[in-house]
């Protein structure tokens, strides 16, 4: 007969058989590093080694607590997918930056590490054992649904490899700006026209889309790069992740790029464009 499983449901106590490395027990406390402020030393929060299920369901509960205490918005059930994430570290070294005034949320790991990053992005794609199946779904669901949940917010998730072994997942979610207010024009005043979205460049009239400096610059890197990345981009502007997935949203909708799975290329336009400018 099926059932339907929920994580952290079962609290399945009881030593592992040995102590080989790969063994689901939790040996190494999670560290959160919370910065209160940019310009000085983070507090840290300790969650101390206990049963997975216990720790898991610790982890989530502080990284979301201490982040809305920092004004974040991203929600409970996104942070606690990318947590059980570290089941698949065999929770080696667990530690989280909350950055950002909240917004920005760093998991990282010294485990075995993610060979293919792309898979790992798409639905069905797992590595979950029977055991680790005890207290996750493993069916390969949780970072699809959170970078899927983060762009329709206007933010990002990046997976990346940490210095010496493990991963890095950051999820970014920018603070959302308080709306303009809609001011109806007064009888005896103009509504002023749109700026124009097309200028025309050459003696042939040909017109090329009118883009923002982040669209430029996005554009720019890809006169020596094949490819780019919210993360290519950061490494290389600075801002945040969320204002470049934004950037590049933009430029596949204006026809410039286009994208295959996790990155942006040239479109045809894309090509001509460049050569214009």
């Amino acid at each position: 007969m099926a059932t339907t499983f929920y994580p952290f449901v079962e609290n399945n106590d009881g030593a592992p058989s040995s102590q080989d490395p790969t063994d689901l027990e939790v040996r190494y406390p999670a560290r959160i590093a919370v910065y209160d402020d940019p310009m000085a030393a983070p507090r840290v929060v300790i969650v101390a080694p206990t049963d997975v299920h216990s720790f898991l369901e610790e982890i989530t509960k502080q990284v979301t607590q201490l982040s809305h205490e920092q004004g974040g918005t991203i929600p409970f059930m996104v942070i606690r997918e990318v947590a059980e994430n570290y089941i698949h570290a065999y929770f080696i070294e667990p530690t989280i930056n909350i950055l950002t005034g909240g917004n920005t949320i760093r998991f990282s790991d010294q485990g075995p590490g993610i060979q293919e990053k792309s898979r790992a992005l798409e639905f069905g794609t797992t590595s979950a054992t029977e055991e680790m199946k005890r207290y996750i779904r493993g069916v390969g669901s949780g970072l699809p649904y959170v970078q899927q949940y983060l762009l329709d917010k206007g933010g990002s998730l990046s997976i990346e490899d940490n210095i010496h072994s493990g991963t890095i997942v950051t999820l970014s979610m920018e603070a959302s700006p308080h709306p303009r207010p809609e001011v109806q024009p007064s009888e005896n005043q103009t509504i002023p026209m749109a700026p124009p979205t097309h200028e025309v460049i050459g003696d042939d009239n040909t017109t090329t889309p009118i883009l923002s400096a982040h669209e430029r610059d996005a554009m720019t890197y890809l006169r020596t790069h094949e490819s780019v990345g919210p993360s290519d981009l950061v490494r290389t502007y600075g801002l945040s992740q969320g204002t470049w997935s934004r950037t590049l949203s933009s430029l596949e909708e204006t026809g410039l790029m286009i994208k295959v799975r996790q990155k942006r290329y040239l479109s045809d336009a894309g090509k001509a464009y460049l050569t214009r400018v």
